[in-house]
Order: C-alpha cells, then sequence, then structure tokens
C-alpha cells in the first residue's frame, strides 16, 4: 500500500485521507486530523505493553487503541498500535483498559540498510493522551439566550429622557 500512495504527493494524500481538525465527520480517517504533522484519534484503550529498554539511554512503550464505527450500516473495526518513548512511557498508565482516549500522535519514518537491502519502519508516536466523555454536554448546565431571561415585573422608569 505504501508504493501504491507513493504515486500521489504529499499534499494529495494529506487532502485524500486526513480532514483538518476543524472539518470532523465520523468515519475512521476523519478521526485521524491532520494538523501540522500531529494527528489524533479517539478510541478505547485494550492493551497496554511492558516497558523495553532498547538500549542504556532509550526506552519504548506500545498500546493499542480500538476504533469502531458504523459505515453505512457495516460495522468496521480498526485496531491501533502506537508507541510512547523515552519519559511519555509513562503515559498509558493513567488509563484502564476499556476507557476511551484520545491519543495525540506524530507519524515518523525510518529507513536503514542491511545486507545490501533497504528496510523501512513507520511509527505512530503518542505524545499525549486524554480521557474522552461521550457524555460531556450532560455534565454540563444548560445554556441561556436572552429569549430566556425573563421580563423584569418591578422596573422603575426613572430615566430622564
Amino acid at each position: 500500500m505504501i508504493e501504491r500512495l507513493g504515486r500521489y504527493n504529499n499534499n494529495h494524500f494529506k487532502n485524500l485521507f486526513f480532514k483538518k481538525i476543524d472539518q470532523f465527520n465520523p468515519t475512521f480517517a476523519d478521526y485521524i486530523n491532520y494538523k501540522n504533522m500531529s494527528y489524533e484519534i479517539v478510541g478505547k484503550l485494550v492493551a497496554k505493553f511492558d516497558i523495553i529498554q532498547r538500549t542504556e539511554t532509550f526506552k519504548t512503550r506500545e498500546f493499542v487503541i480500538e476504533k469502531t464505527e458504523d459505515i453505512n450500516g457495516r460495522t468496521i473495526t480498526n485496531f491501533v498500535k502506537f508507541q510512547c518513548v523515552q519519559d511519555k512511557t509513562a503515559m498509558p498508565d493513567r488509563f484502564n483498559l476499556g476507557d476511551d482516549v484520545k491519543v495525540l500522535f506524530n507519524i515518523k519514518g525510518t529507513k536503514w540498510n542491511k545486507d545490501g537491502k533497504d528496510n523501512y519502519i513507520t511509527n505512530l508516536d503518542a505524545w499525549r493522551m486524554e480521557t474522552m466523555k461521550l457524555s460531556a454536554d450532560a455534565d454540563m448546565p444548560p445554556s441561556s439566550n436572552y429569549n430566556d431571561i425573563p421580563p423584569a415585573t418591578d422596573v422603575v422608569d426613572d430615566l430622564p429622557f
């Protein structure tokens, strides 16, 4: 799939697969929002893995978000694995499995050559996680507008004009 996408220029790819954050529609591609090379997705935390000490000074940790949506009467489930590095490896500890979370992340790509063959890897590097409340509006007090203000009944008209 990466080779197929390589035929398109970078802007075509962004416009085709990613929406700007202010244009929100509930499809999987829309939950991954493009803005200044930072992306976000909302889903359920389904797996947290142990911290792996890669070198003396570098550590990583992975976790998985499940994103289920209904598209034209068909349920589609995606499992997206993220990586945290260094001081961010403790980030998933604040959340329980099954929690709805928003993950903000960057896409990182690496190329290396082994035995004369080029190899590539893509990582989704999470740098922030937030709790998502699906019923956040239920906790908000009802808003009022000008028409909701009751008319004053005991107004004294003491204006000189």
